[in-house]
């Protein structure tokens, strides 16, 4: 009878404590509900095509109208245009000032020159600098006491007594483009020793009242693997709103480039490989070797980019090699050239690498790993990371 009256007393249980008993339940399944979530979610977001199609409809709405506009009674729409009309004289006025910066720049070009023209005599020793042109106070000289300069000084020319006098400062330009990271990722082991031959690049302007470009010059000293002396990339730049979306302008840009034809000695192209392929005859079932020229990659590719045809419209490809070449032709331009010696040196680069939070970005990926790692931990509870009350919070 015991038994079966502690029976009735759990079925005969009190409403409000059966109410209690289904919250925990439904509590308890909707936090593996949560984990099961967030698990399936950390999985779908490391499957890169989930991403690249979030990314395309996150681009798809880029930019979609918000309705505010439509929203607003015609007059004050009418007002807006205005503004508009306003603004595309203003676009079209900053195409006239970044025309006037580019006859600054032609300008300064020429100042430049002459220290450019000097640096490249003593890269290719052609002129040896005086001891005072070569002095340097490095930051870390500043300490050393006489003593330890001279102990210096004599361990320097003892080392340059064993060694063969180099003319000038061998391998320069190959140096800066195994240093920059856009340039070194052109570069092939095949293309080393022909720029080794590199002896100086230099930027030409468009003369006054031509259509905006520049031309980058790289000459090269006498070599066995192509009879030009100077190989040239021209780039050709528009600084004026397009009709059909003036907003869009932000300063000059490059539209399109052409290179030049280099006259490789025979066996010495690099830009391409022979290859041989074995083919077997289907009837016969003889064997035969054919030998095919395919394409190659090299840096002297940049020599020949993709044509853009008269309408305008490439393939993807090309147009990803060309956005590319942009970049590079304008680095070039812009930073290359302007500070070859400190990109030699590697100062550049570092000075490169300061506009960068390197150690906020490694702690914003560890912070995300922690989270990953917590997610995928059937003993992690959310609610112990929860948000703190109000009053702890900092004001």
């Amino acid at each position: 009878m015991a038994d079966i009256d502690n029976s009735k007393d759990q079925t005969e249980m009190d409403p409000a404590d059966m109410e209690d008993v289904e919250d925990v339940e439904e509590e308890e399944t909707g936090e593996d509900e949560n984990s099961k979530a967030r698990q399936l979610t950390v999985q779908m977001m490391q499957n890169p095509q989930i991403l690249a199609a979030l990314q395309e409809r996150l681009d798809g709405l880029n930019g979609s109208p918000s309705g505010y506009m439509e929203s607003l009674p015609k007059v004050v729409k009418r007002r807006v245009n205005a503004l508009k009309n306003l603004q595309v004289k203003c676009a079209h006025i900053e195409a006239k000032f970044y025309e006037e910066v580019h006859e600054l720049e032609r300008k300064y070009a020429a100042l430049y020159q002459p220290l450019f023209d000097k640096r490249s005599e003593i890269v290719t020793a052609a002129y040896e600098p005086t001891d005072e042109e070569c002095e340097w106070k490095a930051d870390e000289e500043e300490e050393l006491t006489d003593e330890m300069k001279e102990k210096a000084k004599l361990e320097e020319e003892k080392k340059d007594e064993e060694k063969e006098d180099p003319k000038g400062i061998p391998e320069f330009w190959l140096t800066v483009f195994k240093n920059v990271d856009l340039l070194s990722d052109m570069l092939q082991e095949h293309d080393e020793p022909i720029l080794k031959h590199l002896q100086d690049i230099k930027v030409k302007f468009s003369d006054p009242g031509q259509p905006m470009s520049f031309t980058l010059e790289f000459h090269f000293e006498p070599n066995e693997f192509f009879t030009n002396t100077v190989l040239t990339k021209t780039y050709k730049m528009r600084s004026e709103p397009d009709e059909n979306d003036p907003f869009s302008f932000d300063g000059p840009e490059i539209i399109s480039c052409t290179g030049c034809t280099i006259d490789w000695t025979k066996g010495k192209n690099v830009t391409l490989k022979t290859i041989k392929k074995k083919q077997k005859h289907k009837g016969r079932g003889t064997v035969r070797t054919v030998t095919k020229t395919i394409p190659n990659d090299s840096f002297f590719n940049f020599f020949t980019p993709p044509e853009v045809p008269e309408n305008g419209e490439l393939d993807e490809d090309s147009e990803a090699v060309l956005a590319a070449d942009f970049e590079i032709g304008h680095f070039i331009r812009e930073r290359i050239v302007p500070r070859a010696v400190l990109y030699f040196t590697g100062e550049a680069i570092e000075d490169d690498d300061d506009d960068y939070d390197e150690e906020g970005e490694e702690a914003d990926d560890e912070e995300g790993e922690e989270e990953a790692d917590e997610e995928n931990d059937p003993d992690y509870d959310p609610k112990k990371d929860a948000a703190p009350p109000a009053e702890c919070r900092q004001q």
